[in-house]
């Protein structure tokens, strides 16, 4: 005979949480084998309560994560709500799955004299009712509602008094468990993401237990007799693994390195450099999104200027990068000495006419042949300042200023100095995502070569300037050949970007996309 069903409820906020702890922990100490329904429950709701991890962790690997306050953002990131039910959904199947082929560890007690021993305990039937999830402004975070829930569970059970053995099997039924969480999203000192359990709401139903074989009709009993007991403490032990689940987050979040290797050079400095915003629609991250050189850390002589990210309710993530970011990679290799080169006849190409020395350059200087005759050149090429990247609406304009200065190789290998030549030069280029890679082509808006300094005397720079935009302009074409391939859109272990746009606005770029998640755990 079915068992009758109550209803009771259990809240617990951050006020109560200590008492209700210590009152759980005396119910748990007076109560003894009475313990043998929280045991299983416990190992079952662990697993949903990984809804609010992930959707966590999603967040979080979109945000790859030292912090100043009060500094604008180079980087910004929103997940709209059609991201956020994209990540449920695909949370939902996760945990149901998981929860399907869960087999739980033996559990055993005493009940009045009587030892007990509880396995090869499954689930037999889940009723998952896909949970919803919803930002939160009023508490800066998420919030997670399951109502419905219901589960069955069957095992085997084996007791024993002095010499007295018995055993059978048991069912187990959870029916219309509801729950509401309420995750919080903070930052920490050092610009970390940190999460919190702001609230927690559970409500039963009922439960029912029935008990198989051997002297099952003592077990029955007890049983009845303490439902609303076995009731109270599954309900009671939920939100505590709700707490549980959420402070292992906080834990992982917070052992995260806040710098990311991008190569030998230089690393990625992405704190976040305010809480998370969270409105009704989506949630803004912004990071510092600072290059830095790995052996020579200097802030960049310029600051990260403000802007605001469009959010595209129809995709699922909106990014925007700052030309901040891109300068202070850019000067990040400039001070770390790699923007320069030697070149030497060597790397010419064979079927070029002009000759890395005095003989093939006296055509353009003179009084090269005179003073240094048949000897090899070297030209120490470097940038003078940082290259600087501008965004305009449509497209990309990189400005170079760069040295060129002339060597002639002596027959004992010392390198004489004879000449520097200023090259300056702009280049304007477009962007676009194809085929979910970065593609671009960039075109020489303007190209000069002038004198800076000489100890051969001064000559005239018209013909090398000529001959130098013909080099340059092959450059171009070589450039463009690689840019046409594209570079792969990031990918992180939980998220493939889908459906990507790309646009350059004024002080920024911004990208658009959807995603495909697959399981972090």
């Amino acid at each position: 005979m079915a068992l009758p069903r109550t209803k009771a409820s259990g809240v617990r906020t951050h006020e109560d949480t200590r008492v209700r702890t210590h009152w759980d922990e005396t119910r748990v100490q007076t109560s003894g084998g009475r313990t043998i329904i929280t045991e299983q429950w416990w190992n079952v709701k662990r697993l949903s309560v990984k809804m609010l991890s992930a959707i966590s962790f999603v967040l979080w690997s979109l945000a790859l994560v030292s912090c100043v306050r009060g500094e604008n953002p180079a980087v910004q990131l929103a997940l709209t709500d059609k991201g956020l039910q994209t990540v449920r959904h695909f949370a939902a199947g996760v945990i149901q799955d998981t929860l399907s082929e869960l087999e739980l560890p033996e559990v055993s007690g005493h009940i009045m004299g009587v030892h007990y021993f509880l396995s090869g305990m499954k689930v037999t039937k889940l009723d998952f009712p896909e949970p919803e999830v919803h930002f939160c402004p009023l508490s800066s975070g998420l919030k997670l509602s399951v109502i419905g829930l219901s589960v069955a569970l069957t095992g085997d059970w084996r007791t024993h008094v002095g010499f007295i053995y018995d055993q059978g099997t048991f069912n187990l039924a959870v029916f219309d468990l509801s729950l509401n969480s309420v995750l919080g999203l903070d930052m920490d000192s050092s610009g970390r993401l940190s999460v919190s359990s702001v609230s927690c709401y559970t409500d039963i139903q009922s439960v029912d237990m029935h008990f198989y074989g051997g002297a099952s009709w003592v077990f029955q009993w007890l049983v009845t007799f303490f439902q609303d007991h076995i009731r109270d403490r599954i309900q009671n032990k939920i939100c505590p693994c709700v707490d549980s689940a959420i402070e292992g987050l906080e834990r992982y979040l917070q052992a995260l390195n806040v710098s990311v290797d991008v190569n030998s050079v230089m690393d990625l400095d992405l704190p976040l450099t305010d809480p998370p915003t969270v409105d009704s629609d989506s949630v803004n991250f912004g990071l510092k999104g600072e290059f830095y050189c790995r052996e020579c850390h200097k802030d960049p002589p310029f600051v990260a200027p403000s802007f605001f990210l469009p959010v595209h309710s129809d995709y699922m993530l909106s990014v925007g990068v700052s030309e901040y970011s891109v300068n202070s990679a850019s000067f990040a290799y400039y001070i770390s000495g790699h923007l320069q080169a030697l070149v030497n006849d060597s790397m010419i190409p064979p079927y070029c006419p002009i000759r890395l020395n005095t003989t093939s350059m006296g055509r353009f200087i003179p009084q090269l042949v005179q003073l240094f005759p048949d000897l090899l050149m070297v030209l120490q090429v470097y940038a003078r300042q940082t290259p600087m990247f501008s965004f305009e609406s449509g497209f990309v304009k990189l400005d170079l200023n760069s040295a060129v200065k002339a060597f002639v190789v002596q027959a004992n290998k010392t390198l004489t100095p004879i000449f520097k030549l200023h090259v300056d030069s702009a280049l304007r280029g477009k962007m676009w995502v194809d085929s979910e890679k970065v593609k671009s082509s960039v075109k020489m808006d303007n190209f000069t070569l002038s004198l800076a300094s000489t100890e051969i005397g001064p000559f005239q720079t018209d013909k090398l300037e000529s001959i130098a935009k013909v080099g340059a302009g092959k450059a171009v074409d070589m450039l463009n050949k690689y840019l046409a391939k594209g570079f792969d859109l990031p990918q992180t272990r939980c998220a493939q970007l889908l459906n990507s746009v790309l646009s350059v606005e004024e002080g920024f770029i911004v990208f658009y996309s959807d995603a495909k998640f697959q399981s972090p755990f």
